[in-house]
């Protein structure tokens, strides 16, 4: 079956291997029916070079990838990971309006001035209220599919990504998520890094799955990539896990022949 990998990252990230064309020659080795790369967005207000690229090197990344573009029209797509952060959406707005992205996933790795997912900061976990951490990242997700600037959120439930689960249901909170994605017209990855973290599990959860179905929330692919030999790895099991949750469909992005960002569509599993 031919996927689409739309979350992958390269070495301007800081904390990646491979060059897009490496990304790109892999993906054609393994038959993909597409790749997105989509690096991190510069990161604001600091920036990080172990986290993402500084914004002196947008303008090269975006022309390093539009090259490739025009060689393997429609295989190729410029996208970009960027942060939804409160305090730094209008920033954000403005770098991802001023260049042309197919397309852009949104994710949240902050809760505050707290990276989450970042194993440097991992010791905060020690005295966090894991129940009250997993409701405010559902309310940051749910604001960043309402802000329109993203096609695709990324790694839906990445709170679990050091194994810290929330000791209580929290069905209303999560109701109230997939209400919110599905209003907004996004997408959700599949994200199969989660196998290769702590917790063991793709993104999102084989129930928050099913939910996802249940609420008419389109899925597609992403391998979080940060090795070229990493591009679409594990996507069998992915597969299985979403017609597991009733799908029998997933999302592909169709470039605007504008320039515009790209649309989704839906194509059937074959």
């Amino acid at each position: 079956m031919r996927l689409p990998d739309y979350h992958t990252h390269t070495v301007r990230c800081g904390h990646a291997r491979g060059t897009p064309s490496e990304y790109v020659a892999c993906a054609q080795a393994a038959g993909l029916l597409a790749i997105g790369c989509a690096d991190h967005l510069p990161l604001l207000p600091e920036p990080d070079p172990e986290l993402a690229m500084g914004a002196c090197e947008l303008e090269d990344y975006v022309a390093e990838v539009k090259e490739l573009q025009s060689r393997l029209p429609g295989f190729v797509l410029l996208g970009i990971e960027a942060d939804y952060r409160p305090d730094t959406i209008v920033e954000v707005r403005a770098l991802l309006d001023s260049r042309p992205f197919d397309y852009v996933i949104g994710s949240v790795h902050h809760l505050g001035d707290w990276g989450f997912d970042d194993p440097r900061q991992i010791d905060r976990y020690e005295s966090a209220d894991i129940d009250a951490m997993w409701a405010e990242y559902f309310e940051l997700v749910g604001d960043a599919a309402e802000t329109g600037l993203f096609s695709i959120i990324g790694h839906l439930d990445l709170v679990k990504k050091f194994g810290h689960r929330a000791a209580r249901p929290l069905e209303a909170e999560l109701e109230r998520l997939l209400a919110r994605l599905a209003a907004a017209g996004v997408a959700v990855e599949i994200n199969t890094a989660g196998l290769h973290k702590p917790v063991g599990e793709a993104y999102p959860s084989p129930a928050i799955l099913r939910k996802l179905r249940k609420a008419g929330v389109p899925i597609t692919f992403g391998s979080d990539a940060h090795r070229p030999e990493e591009v679409g790895r594990d996507f069998a099991h992915a597969v299985g896990l979403a017609r597991a949750a009733g799908y029998d469909s997933f999302a592909v992005l169709v470039p605007d022949p504008d320039g515009g960002r790209a649309r989704l569509t839906q194509a059937p599993f074959a």
